[in-house]
């Protein structure tokens, strides 16, 4: 089996699962998040495009239901032992199947936490599962159950993590010389993917950004590609992956000679970056970052520019998104608590002078000063 991490690993995500399930008094989850699958079993794929769900018992028994395409990806990626198939065919209800497997586990009547806040379940099949579901037993939201044991890194975990940053350093490297007047966004945006992928790194969850001219004030990539200008800016945003776990950055670079209020901003992201350093630790919240963030740029003048978050914790994710759910915004009660991987990044879009400027590196907290896991820093980009 292709695993990235050893059965002891494995049986304890297993046991927290199983353990936060009985003081949740679940009989059984259905797990659609492929996240999910990926953490407690090591399942890789991208079949969560069709449906499947992984039905996890609280006595710690695992049958997963999925197609016949994924059947040996399935057996080859995970440590799952019992999968069941349900058949394609026109007007195909897999709900239906899920049901009778549900009724062999004998959990008729039973209270069942469903994984609802998911890309790996579309509002088609939540309505198919709901219908065929609501007289079989107790439907309970349990969203979040798994997404906040991952927010915690193993020591494992971290490995992967700290690789990811390296790629993501490395994909600057490959970057930066190609950062000209002139330079191609197209070939830009190739030296940071191929570093990656040459590095032994995987596709991230999500599109890398690139932007330059006005497209730099955007915060999602685009189609269409064009060359650098000899006063020029230029916005990226991208991410070192490494067995799916993900270290994204971000950074703003300035072509020719920065202009004052490039200058004005970068002083304004850099110093909202190192206060939200002094609180991303523990006995402050998601939220105290976030307010931190608010109160530096509103203080500046810069609160119609800014955004309403400044970041999200980052681990193993499928596309098509590499944000894990808990974000930096306002009045997050999330308790920052030691080795979590987080995203921190300052966005600054001034459409009304048409500057953009941007920050964002991940870290991994500790008990006390964060780990900033990029060797670049924060300094300014200017070419």
């Amino acid at each position: 089996m292709a695993l990235h991490f050893d059965t002891e690993e494995y049986a304890n995500r297993l046991q927290r699962l199983t353990s936060r399930m009985r003081e949740e008094k679940l009989d059984a989850m259905l797990l659609f998040a492929q996240e999910s699958m990926y953490w407690l079993t090591g399942y890789d794929t991208f079949g969560y495009c069709f449906f499947q769900t992984l039905v996890v018992k609280a006595s710690g028994d695992m049958v997963l239901l999925t197609r016949s395409a994924d059947l040996r990806q399935a057996r080859h990626t995970s440590n799952i032992e019992k999968i069941e198939v349900w058949v394609d065919r026109v007007n195909a209800d897999p709900t239906m199947d899920l049901k009778n497997l549900l009724s062999d586990l004998d959990l008729l009547g039973c209270r069942i936490g469903v994984e609802y806040d998911t890309h790996g379940l579309t509002g088609r099949n939540t309505r198919l599962l709901d219908n065929q579901l609501q007289s079989f037993g107790d439907l309970v939201d349990a969203s979040t159950i798994v997404s906040r044991l991952r927010l915690i890194k193993s020591p494992a975990e971290i490995v992967y993590v700290e690789r990811a940053a390296a790629l993501s350093d490395d994909a600057l490297d490959a970057a930066l010389p190609l950062i000209v007047p002139g330079g191609d966004e197209a070939a830009i945006l190739a030296a940071l993917q191929n570093a990656v992928l040459a590095g032994g790194g995987d596709y991230a969850a999500n599109e890398f950004v690139i932007g330059s001219g006005a497209d730099a004030l955007l915060c999602r990539s685009k189609s269409g590609r064009r060359r650098l200008d000899a006063e020029d800016q230029l916005s990226l945003q991208w991410a070192g992956v490494s067995s799916r776990y993900h270290a994204p950055m971000m950074r703003t670079a300035v072509i020719g000679e920065p202009s004052n209020r490039h200058r004005e901003l970068y002083s304004a992201c850099r110093e909202t970056m190192q206060a939200m350093e002094m609180v991303l630790r523990p006995g402050n919240t998601f939220g105290t970052v976030f307010e931190t963030f608010a109160r530096i740029l509103d203080e500046r003048g810069l609160a119609r520019h800014r955004l309403n978050t400044c970041g999200y914790s980052v681990g193993a994710r499928f596309a098509p998104s590499w944000m894990d759910p808990q974000m930096f915004v306002v009045g997050n009660p999330q308790e920052i608590e030691p080795n979590m991987s987080l995203f921190v990044h300052t966005i600054i879009s001034d459409s009304e002078s048409g500057t953009a400027m941007t920050l964002g590196q991940t870290y991994l907290t500790t008990t006390d000063t964060p780990k900033a896991l990029s060797r670049y820093g924060l300094d300014f980009l200017e070419i």
